[in-house]
Parts: structure tokens; C-alpha cells; sequence
């Protein structure tokens, strides 16, 4: 198990190094010059090479590339070019409201997504499946913008029932949770339904039929717990779908989050802003990828000996 856990720490590592190295490279590639933005169009010269000396952007790319993954590792994340504050105090701030909204839209996935799954295996080929596999189809095919924008036309322009946007109270968190959480509700509701299907054919399940127990402790019970394995596997590339999905929907609902954060950066070409948010949304993706194959290791004897 050491052996394993080793490897994987070694190949997480380098993931991130290498990502860092295409987000450092890509976040420079706007064609923004940061000493322009900071300093008005008649500034002297001199103060220009000051500047250019002071942001370390004198020195040849690789220098600045491990400065920077240097105070990274140190929890230093610059300086924001637009905003003149430092990065880390506006993640804190907007940090809580991103993880409200991901642990709501994540509490709809489980309550939608789980139940939807197991109800499609047993009634497998009927009407109800059939409506499942439509659900499942439009759901991974909607953009979230589109989405949100549809649910904001219908919810709040024309019923008047939900807030189009902004952060307030429980009604605030219901359409922006609700589109974060669409295609993963989707995704995790035909990965059980595969799932059950092939639990509900195997013997120990045939067993406790042939005992007498009652159908829905055999199925919520005894397949179920089985059929959920597959989906601890997924876990962290979902935790990157719903990272990546929240830069849309938290704008498309002026979410005052992380991923709105990341947005404004681009529109203003604050390079410190996106180089950092979006390396540490690849930590995050990162460190839950690791955490996920050392527990799948744990419930699965098999993978950890197979390495």
C-alpha cells in the first residue's frame, strides 16, 4: 500500500507542476502588459523600467515562473494588477460564497442524481428508463449558460418566483445551485444506473431475494452500497467539472465567487488573477484525484496490487 501511495503522490506531483508551467505560459499569452494597465499613458520612462523591475518581469520567463510557483507553494498569490490588493485576501472573501454554492449544487446531485439512477436500473426498459436516458441525454447537452439564462427567463422574468441572481437568502442559492448541479445530477444518475444494473444480476443480490428480504432493503440496501464504488472513482474529476462549471454560472447569476473572480480577470487581463485561481483550482482537482485513488485503493484491494 505504501508503494502505491508513493507512486501516486509522485504522478499527482507532476501534474501539477506541469500544469502550473501551461498555466503560467498561457496566462502571460493575453498580449496584456501589466506595467501598461497599472500606469497611466504619460508615465516617464523611468518609471516604466521601475515597474517592469518591481513585478520581477525584467528577468528571463523561467526566473519568473519559479518566483512565482515559489510563493505559491508558500500561500503568497501576488498581487492583483486591476484591484491592487493582494490575491489572497479576495480568494477569503469570495471563497465561502463558491463553496456554499458547490455544497448546494453537489446536496442537489445526491438527491436528484442517486435516486434518479437506482428508479432507471429497476425499472429497467420501461417508460420510466426511457425517460431517464432523455433526461440524462439533454441534461450532459445543455450549456450551463444556456441553462441558466433559460431558468432566469422562466423563474424570474416571466413567474417571478426566484432571484435572478446576486447572493441573499435560500432563495438566492436554488437556480444558480440548480445549473451548477444539472449535468453533474445527469452524469452521476446513468453512472449508478450502469452501476445497479450489474449489481442487480449478481448472486450475492440473487441471495438475498432467495432469503425473503424485502425489495427495497435488497435494493437500497444491499445493491446500492456496491453500486456507489464506482462512483467514489469519479469523484474528483467531478469535483473538476463542478470548479470548471462554476466560472459560468456564478457569472451568468453575478455570483460573487471564485469563478466570477476568474472571469473578471480575463475581461481585465489581470494575469496574477487568473494564473492563481485557475492553479488553485488544479491543486484542488489535484490533491481530490489523489485522495479518491488512495480510498478506491481501500475499498479495492485489487487496484493497489495491480500496480
Amino acid at each position: 500500500m505504501q508503494r502505491y501511495i508513493i507512486i501516486r503522490l509522485f504522478q499527482s506531483l507532476i501534474t501539477f507542476l506541469v500544469l502550473s508551467v501551461v498555466i503560467f505560459v498561457i496566462s502571460r499569452a493575453t498580449g496584456a502588459d501589466p506595467v501598461e494597465l497599472m500606469l497611466p499613458e504619460d508615465a516617464p520612462e523611468e518609471a516604466r523600467v521601475s515597474m517592469r523591475a518591481y513585478l520581477g518581469l525584467d528577468k528571463p520567463v523561467y526566473v519568473q515562473y519559479g518566483r512565482y510557483i515559489s510563493r505559491f507553494l508558500q500561500g503568497d498569490l501576488g498581487e492583483s494588477i486591476r484591484l491592487r490588493q493582494p490575491i489572497v485576501g479576495i480568494v477569503k472573501e469570495r471563497a465561502a460564497n463558491s463553496v456554499k454554492l458547490g455544497l448546494s449544487a453537489i446536496a442537489i446531485t445526491i438527491l436528484l442524481g442517486v435516486p434518479l439512477g437506482v428508479v432507471a436500473a429497476v425499472k429497467r426498459d420501461t417508460i420510466v428508463d426511457t425517460g431517464a436516458k432523455v433526461v440524462a441525454v439533454l441534461g450532459q447537452s445543455m450549456p450551463a449558460f444556456w441553462l441558466g439564462i433559460v431558468l432566469i427567463q422562466v423563474f424570474a422574468a416571466r413567474l417571478n418566483w426566484l432571484p435572478a441572481g446576486g447572493l441573499g437568502g435560500p432563495e438566492h442559492y436554488i437556480l444558480p445551485a440548480f445549473t451548477l448541479g444539472a449535468f453533474l445530477v445527469t452524469g452521476i444518475m446513468r453512472l449508478i444506473r450502469s452501476s445497479m444494473l450489474e449489481t442487480l444480476d449478481s448472486e450475492y443480490v440473487k441471495l438475498a431475494r432467495v432469503k425473503g428480504l424485502p425489495e427495497w432493503k435488497v435494493v437500497w440496501k444491499h445493491a446500492l452500497r456496491n453500486a456507489l464504488i464506482p462512483v467514489v472513482t469519479f469523484a474528483g474529476t467531478y469535483l473538476g467539472l463542478l470548479l470548471a462549471g462554476a466560472i459560468v454560472v456564478e457569472t451568468v447569476f453575478a455570483w460573487p465567487g471564485l469563478g466570477d473572480l476568474v472571469y473578471r480577470g480575463i475581461a481585465w487581463r489581470d494575469y496574477p488573477i487568473i494564473q492563481s485561481l485557475v492553479l488553485l483550482i488544479a491543486l484542488v482537482v489535484t490533491v481530490s484525484n489523489f485522495v479518491v485513488d488512495i480510498l478506491y485503493a481501500y475499498i479495492n484491494p485489487r487496484i493497489r496490487y495491480g500496480t
